[in-house]
């Protein structure tokens, strides 16, 4: 009974006192906003074709199916082509500062509505990748994804070391971006363009709200309990999301693993077969054919892919099969973007993969990008260092960027960060003491 009561409190201590698999969570936020950033970038010269108001899906269109499913998208307060345009392009920004990792807990609400926005626009404008994006996006809210590879983080050390210094610091950035927000929802309220599903309207609402919370509290509680309360909620949310986005992931390949077994070109080994023949998914026609000459060769890939989606869901708790298998499915979601033709699908499915990646892997890979964006930013004049914000590179007193910390697993989902240590002016840092979905 003891024991059971030992392993109940330090399990409820782990999920609490700190956001868990904070490499993982930076990868999640690198992988989709690169990937929603390039497919914007790719489609930049078609937008008006795909979500312009006067496209083959234009607005009237739009309107009368969302007056249905009640979807939520910015594009439909105005048919103007000022606002598309306007829309369109705060969404590339939004997902490059994502990227960054810059004011992290606001851009990752951005992000979301940008994406919620052109995808629910147009609803026929994909190729699988954006249902995973559409849902992934919504769980990146909850996740304190800025607490590596990030220039949040990069801020953090820096006021830290100010404020050893003695220096009096202050973010005015913050307070700024959220009332700028802020009053951009109060008017869309005011002038009734959230109507339709509640859930995306509340979930701005409260994350709105949230953020003021946080800066109150961080700025004049007279003590520390307050704050620790505020991080203990956060760091449950967190938890709590990336075990969604864990149990998301598992369920796309289980579904699509065992909806595949009930197929008869599958059951055959001949599945794979087909799409290489069909022009709409062969950019490159000879390496098609040469793949889909070799029978033995679609059999085996055709069999090793069901087993492979079927067997994932089961392999998680043993770290060597995972990582095989794992492996094996980045693998092929890399061949899938070569052979046909998706680069976006496969870009999305990698970064949802990315959520079980093994903590030492991303360590050693952090270590790499940093070293050879080193060598890079020396090559400009006056760089003589690795450039600044690098995961792993060395501090000013020599020291290397984040590690793992003391008693940290290498798995995901179970690596411990340190506790809150940024100043209480600083709210957006992490560290700181199918047809019409609803949403």
């Amino acid at each position: 009974m003891n024991r059971f009561v030992l392993a109940v409190s330090s399990g409820i201590a782990r999920v609490t006192e700190a956001a868990l698999g904070p490499y993982q969570t930076a990868m999640i936020r690198i992988g989709f906003s690169a990937t929603w950033l390039l497919f914007l970038l790719r489609e930049f010269p078609h937008r008006q074709e795909l979500y312009g108001p006067d496209g083959p899906w234009n607005w009237n269109l739009a309107e009368q199916l969302i007056s249905i499913n009640g979807a939520f998208t910015a594009l439909m307060w105005s048919d103007g082509q000022f606002w598309f345009e306007t829309v369109y392009v705060l969404a590339v920004l939004a997902s490059l500062l994502l990227l960054l990792g810059w004011r992290t807990r606001a851009m990752s609400v951005l992000f979301m509505v940008g994406v919620l926005s052109l995808q629910n626009r147009s609803i026929f404008m994909g190729d699988g990748g954006d249902n995973v994006l559409h849902l992934m996006c919504i769980y990146l809210v909850f996740t304190r994804c800025g607490q590596v590879w990030s220039l949040d983080e990069r801020r953090a050390r820096r006021t830290r070391e100010a404020r050893a210094r003695g220096e009096h610091v202050v973010d005015r950035a913050g307070p700024a971006l959220w009332g700028v927000l802020g009053l951009v929802l109060v008017s869309a309220a005011f002038l009734d363009k959230l109507n339709g599903d509640w859930f995306v309207p509340a979930l701005l609402w409260v994350l709105w709200s949230a953020q003021a919370l946080w800066w109150a509290v961080g700025r004049f509680a007279r003590s520390g309990q307050p704050r620790i309360m505020l991080d203990v909620v956060a760091n449950i949310v967190h938890n709590g999301a990336l075990l969604v986005i864990m149990a998301e992931a598992c369920l796309i390949y289980a579904t699509a693993g065992w909806y595949k077994i009930q197929g008869s070109r599958w059951q055959d080994g001949t599945a794979v077969y087909y799409p290489l023949q069909l022009d709409s998914f062969s950019p490159w026609p000879a390496l098609a054919d040469l793949l889909s000459a070799h029978g033995v060769m679609v059999m085996l890939v055709t069999y090793g892919t069901v087993a492979v989606q079927v067997a994932f869901p089961f392999t998680l708790f043993n770290r060597r099969v995972k990582n095989i298998l794992l492996a094996a499915m980045i693998t092929e979601h890399a061949v899938i973007a070569v052979v046909l033709g998706l680069p976006f699908f496969s870009l999305a499915m990698i970064a949802a993969d990315s959520v079980f990646l093994p903590t030492s892997f991303l360590h050693r890979l952090g270590d790499g990008a940093a070293r050879a964006r080193g060598r890079l930013w020396a090559r400009f004049p006056g760089g003589g260092g690795p450039g600044p914000g690098l995961p792993g590179q060395r501090g000013p007193k020599g020291q290397r960027g984040p590690q793992r910390q003391p008693g940290a697993s290498k798995e995901p989902g179970s690596t411990r960060t340190p506790g809150p240590t940024g100043g209480p002016g600083d709210p957006e840092n992490p560290d700181h003491t199918h047809v019409g979905f609803p949403a």
